[in-house]
């Protein structure tokens, strides 16, 4: 199952994580994006549990997400915390 966010939502994720609209290529920005659309394939796999591809799909999204949080904390620790923090996340 393809997400296809719409363009408001992207910009409205990257203003509140990113600073602006248009800043597509903040760190922050883009694991916030991550986290939100593994949340909405975690819901569709509760409902659809033999989605394998979708289940793959969700897999390498927490695999990239977790590469970013590594750049981040080794890049800079308080804006990692923070991030963690402000996005529920258990780290």
């Amino acid at each position: 199952m393809a997400i296809y966010l719409p363009k408001e939502k992207v910009e409205e994720i990257f203003q509140e994580h990113g600073g602006a609209a248009k800043n597509t290529g903040s760190v922050e920005g883009q694991i916030a994006l991550f986290t939100y659309r593994i949340q909405e394939l975690s819901q569709h796999l509760q409902k659809n549990h033999k989605d394998h591809s979708c289940r793959r799909r969700l897999l390498t999204l927490v695999g990239k997400r977790r590469k970013f949080l590594q750049y981040l904390a080794k890049k800079d620790i308080t804006k990692y915390r923070a991030l963690i923090e402000k996005l529920g996340l258990r780290k």
